[in-house]
């Protein structure tokens, strides 16, 4: 093990960031938040410590005024390379966290380590909610087996042989925006009809519109539009995770991030509202369509207005896992939450040309019994 480097001299900066530890009351060891449990759990001898408390609430806050502040953030914000020596109050080393990283283990006593007071830095936004671990990483793992077992065109030697992978739980950063919208539309309703035209060899049937006017307005209440507020996996992969039970948020306490990753958020509140308000416009397309009905819709205008807009910060579970397969590496991720899987898999080209072969088969033999038919 390498020998720890000698205290350094704390300056102010550096106590606000004086690593947070977990330790277990009944051997002294490292407790880690137990899924099971619902609060830590010390690994060595079981003692279970008490449940992560807050006097707070899950609280909605005011969006229009935390955009007004935006632009005094963006400069903190942007700052994402930046470095931050943690003391670690077990063995005394000085530890790196990196960028948006909020907690980690100590390399070299492998404590758990937490970034103090970053999380309600009055500096950043507040997290509001965590939704807390519900699945161990054995579960995980079990739910990475049946994952494996259901992908088709997965070559036959990855798809026979359990992937060894080691989880590694993080906390997620996500925005929630809820937002009361008021909507008036116009548009076109087309109503198909059908029609023969021609003669003889030329006679047929063709498909024609009516098109007819159509307007209205509607309210329309979004709770809890979710959007990724960190960087380092595809939104695609994260959106296919959902979906997630917000439900279940608890008002944040750091014993939540034992034994865990913990990121803060990286991409901008305005930003993150501005691909939420892309998410809500496209369901209120879809809403309208629905409303004018028909055959085919023609949107011409959506006016809204919006109002009771608030968000909410909050941490969200996955567990995280790599392996190798003919030397390439690829990504799962784990909701730890529901199980959920996704993630990235080789593909058995052999598998795929037999089904292209077995599929022009199936199409010659049925054009050659139409040909004697």
């Amino acid at each position: 093990m390498p020998e720890p480097p000698p205290l350094p001299v704390e300056d102010e900066a550096t106590r606000a960031a004086r690593a947070r530890k977990f330790p277990c009351s009944g051997c002294g060891a490292e407790l880690a938040f137990d899924p099971t449990e619902q609060a830590p759990k010390c690994p060595y001898c079981g003692h279970v410590g008490p449940a992560p408390q807050s006097d707070a609430h899950v609280v909605e806050r005011d969006l229009l005024a935390a955009l007004e502040k935006a632009a005094e953030r963006r400069a903190e914000v942007a700052q994402r390379d930046d470095l931050h020596e943690v003391r670690c109050e077990n063995c005394h080393a000085t530890v790196q966290f990196q960028g948006a990283l909020t907690a980690q283990r100590c390399p070299y006593c492998a404590h758990s380590m937490a970034r103090e007071g970053v999380h309600e830095s009055t500096q950043r936004l507040a997290v509001d909610g965590i939704v807390p671990f519900q699945i161990d990483s054995a579960h995980a793992q079990a739910e990475l087996q049946t994952w494996v077992k259901s992908r088709w065109f997965l070559p036959s030697a990855l798809a026979k042989n359990r992937i060894r992978a080691a989880f590694q739980g993080v906390y997620l950063p996500f925005f929630t925006f809820d937002a009361l919208t008021a909507n008036r539309y116009r548009g076109m309703r087309g109503e198909h009809y059908y029609v023969t035209v021609g003669t003889g060899k030329n006679r047929r049937t063709v498909r024609r519109t009516r098109w007819y006017p159509a307007s209205g307005s509607f309210r329309r209440f979004f709770d809890d539009v979710l959007e990724n507020a960190g960087a380092g996996l595809p939104d695609k992969e994260l959106a296919e995770l959902a979906p997630w039970p917000l439900a279940e948020l608890k008002p944040f306490a750091p014993d939540y991030l034992a034994g865990y990753l913990a990121r803060t958020y990286e991409r901008a509140l305005p930003d993150c509202f501005q691909a939420a308000r892309g998410q809500i416009e496209r369901a209120l397309d879809t809403d309208v369509r629905r409303r004018i009905g028909g055959d085919e819709q023609r949107v011409l205008s959506i006016d809204t207005d919006w109002s009771a807009l608030t968000y909410k910060h909050v941490l969200l579970p996955v567990w995280m896992a790599s392996y190798r397969w003919k030397q390439k590496t690829y990504r799962v991720v784990v909701n730890a939450a529901t199980g959920e899987v996704q993630g990235e898999r080789p593909w058995s080209w052999l598998k795929i040309a037999l089904l292209v072969l077995l599929v022009a088969a199936l199409i010659a033999g049925i054009v050659f019994v139409a040909e004697r038919a």
